[in-house]
């Protein structure tokens, strides 16, 4: 189980990065803003010691959300924000009644780019 996490601006390249140090192998959605409301996307599976992209355009908002789990659907990120996720590869476009639309109800975790183009979230083991 995992439960540490640190942010850092990312490299001359523009994206949202995310590194597992974990050790677990980790399932990973994004939320960004959209036209009227976040649009979540999954699934991106980031094994122990690897890193993954998951936008690969410089970041313009004020805030982009992640969520994270094991396989075990154990949440690895202390998300607090309640958005919208899929069994499969999804987007969704809307993150009311999740659960009414067949969809399932995640917990999200922020992160804020600080006007950063590149941002980089590292998921940590639990000390």
């Amino acid at each position: 189980m995992t439960a540490g996490i640190s942010c850092l601006p990312g490299s001359s390249h523009a994206m949202l990065s995310l590194c597992n140090q974990s050790f677990d192998v980790l399932n990973i959605a994004i939320a960004e803003p959209g036209p009227e409301d976040y649009v979540t996307r999954g699934w991106w599976r980031v094994a122990p010691n690897q890193c993954a992209t998951l936008l690969r355009d410089p970041l313009e908002a004020r805030e982009y959300f992640v969520f994270a789990a094991d396989v075990f659907g154990n949440e690895a990120l202390p998300g607090v924000t309640p958005m919208c996720v899929g069994t499969r590869e999804f987007k969704i476009e809307s993150q009311q009644d999740c659960l009414i639309r067949g969809f399932l109800d995640a917990r999200f975790y922020e992160v804020d780019p600080q006007g950063q183009p590149s941002w980089t979230v590292f998921v940590q083991p639990r000390p």
